[in-house]
């Protein structure tokens, strides 16, 4: 029976799904966290290995003699040292659009937030306010309908796609930038250069990966070219906005507000500056994480892994 060892595994199942597919593939052990200098203890007869962002380097793959597979929970591999597994002849595979229904109902979802302003009314109730209000409603912050406006997507992926897609249900337009337009183009959405995206959407949602190219993207310049009632929206990457230009750009009212579930450095060291502007709303990575998504990325997982007990190997990433 093969030995399968999961290094890191809360963030994927904290408790409230099963590992039960993956039982079937072999001796599963599974561990919530684990630290680099545990690997040898833990690996040691391990003939698969998962991690989602545990780093394999060549430190920790130096104690992995046994390891014939690695198989990443995520689709991001950025901690797969590629040179070091290549080296030592070990596939590795990923999962990708487990999450697209979960990241692009967040997108959504912060939207509303923020036009219906719906936990700030929530919080005023609870502390009494509409008990003391003379009228029968009260409200202290405009509130904007999405039809009529302008959804800016840059990269047009699964997720890209299905934002807009959701995007359109209420009414909005979308402007869409991407590094390749696809043939079939859906009515309603419109494909165009990236300036004009900054300059015209009431929403810009982030979705494109990062490359040399797309790195700080949003930065001084760019979110200048913006409406001063626009918000960002980046479920993407961290480092696609270079994070003290937009606290610059939303303390002095260049944009009205920024929805980020994504940080350049994850878990941030310290309580980053935008954090303390009531105009910045800043999620621990979660969009990604409902249970459905995360089933999905379970059973990605166990196909990479079936197929690779199989004699296959599928969506390798080297």
């Amino acid at each position: 029976m093969n030995n399968i060892v999961f290094l890191d595994a809360y963030t994927l199942n904290p408790g409230d799904i099963d590992f039960r597919v993956l039982e079937e593939l072999g001796s599963l052990t599974v561990y919530d966290r684990t630290d680099p200098i545990q690997t040898e203890q833990r690996c040691r007869n391990a003939d698969i290995v998962i991690v989602n962002k545990f780093k394999v380097d060549d430190y920790t793959l130096s104690m992995m003699s046994s390891v014939r597979y690695i198989a990443v929970a995520a689709t991001g591999y950025n901690n797969i040292e590629i040179t070091e597994v290549t080296r030592r002849a070990i596939p590795v595979s990923n999962v990708k659009g487990y999450g697209t229904a979960s990241v692009a109902q967040y997108v959504m979802a912060g939207i509303l937030s923020f036009v219906n302003r719906t936990d700030h009314y929530v919080r005023e109730v609870r502390a009494g306010r509409w008990v003391a209000s003379p009228d029968f409603c009260f409200y202290d912050h405009s509130i904007y309908d999405l039809e009529g406006r302008v959804m800016g997507i840059v990269g047009y992926g699964d997720i890209g796609r299905k934002a807009a897609q959701l995007a359109k249900a209420f009414g909005m337009k979308v402007l869409v930038h991407t590094r390749t337009v696809p043939n079939n183009q859906e009515p309603g959405i419109r494909f165009t250069d990236l300036h004009e995206v900054f300059r015209n959407s009431d929403v810009l949602s982030l979705h494109c990966p990062i490359t040399p190219e797309t790195a700080g993207m949003v930065r001084e310049d760019t979110l200048s070219m913006m409406k001063e009632s626009a918000l960002l929206v980046n479920t993407g990457r961290g480092a696609l906005v270079r994070e003290d230009d937009l606290y610059e750009a939303l303390k002095s009212g260049t944009i009205a507000g920024a929805l980020l579930d994504v940080l350049a450095v994850e878990p941030p060291p310290s309580m980053v500056r935008l954090s303390e502007l009531s105009n910045c709303f800043i999620t621990p990575h979660i969009a990604w994480a409902s249970v459905e998504s995360r089933r999905n990325l379970v059973n990605g997982v166990a196909d990479n892994i079936r197929a690779f007990l199989a004699g296959q190997w599928i969506n390798r990433v080297y």
